[in-house]
């Protein structure tokens, strides 16, 4: 096997097991036995584990980049665009940990960094296009502050990832996403963008899988 085919192999095994168990708690040994490789063979490839965490994150936020363009490029309107994230969100959530972005704000300084990059530039870029263009087309009221809301919708995804707002034993993560996106959307659109919102997520757009 090709030394970047290895690589992109511990990348891919790596984010399936953080996904699945969060950060903190899998360990190189436990990439190493799930990867049924050696720990010598992670090592020739990544200085530890927080430069493996950083690869897989960053691996992850530039998958997200073109899988959020790709839907914005193939919608018909912002509202299909709307509806198309919200399933490619409830999908994505269903199989990641809720300790994620806790375990990376706390011990991997470096990859919290540019999750808030992310999250603060092209997330907050991408949702005020959205809203800025669902209000010239009629979707989206005119008294809605397109800056605020990205804003606001920002910090309702991170919100639903503490723990000490929904805790696991009670809340599962897809679900709360799920309706903190539809009650956001619903508080910004007129009585036309809801009725196509409510239209795109009947028919149940083929997701793509996103963070």
């Amino acid at each position: 096997m090709e030394e970047q085919d290895i690589k992109e192999k511990i990348l891919k095994g790596t984010e399936e097991l953080f996904m699945r168990y969060g950060i903190r708690s899998i360990s190189m040994d436990d990439i190493a036995r799930h990867l049924a490789v050696s720990k010598k063979t992670l090592y020739q490839h990544f200085a530890d584990k927080d430069e493996l965490v950083l690869m897989v994150s960053r691996n992850h936020l530039n998958k997200n980049i073109n899988e959020f363009n790709d839907i914005r490029d193939s919608s018909r309107n912002t509202i299909e665009e709307l509806a198309r994230l919200s399933v490619c969100m409830k999908v994505n959530m269903e199989s990641m940990n809720p300790t994620l972005l806790f375990d990376l704000q706390k011990f991997h300084p470096t990859s919290w960094a540019e999750w808030l990059e992310f999250k603060n530039k092209h997330l907050y870029d991408s949702i005020v296009r959205n809203i800025t263009q669902g209000i010239a087309d009629g979707y989206v009221r005119e008294d809605v502050d397109p800056e605020i809301m990205a804003v606001i919708r920002i910090e309702l995804v991170q919100t639903a990832f503490n723990n000490d707002v929904f805790p696991p034993s009670r809340f599962k993560l897809a679900r709360v996403q799920e309706q903190l996106f539809d009650q956001f959307v619903y508080g910004i659109v007129t009585d036309k963008g809801k009725k196509l919102y409510q239209k795109h997520k009947n028919v149940n757009p083929q997701p793509l899988t996103i963070l």
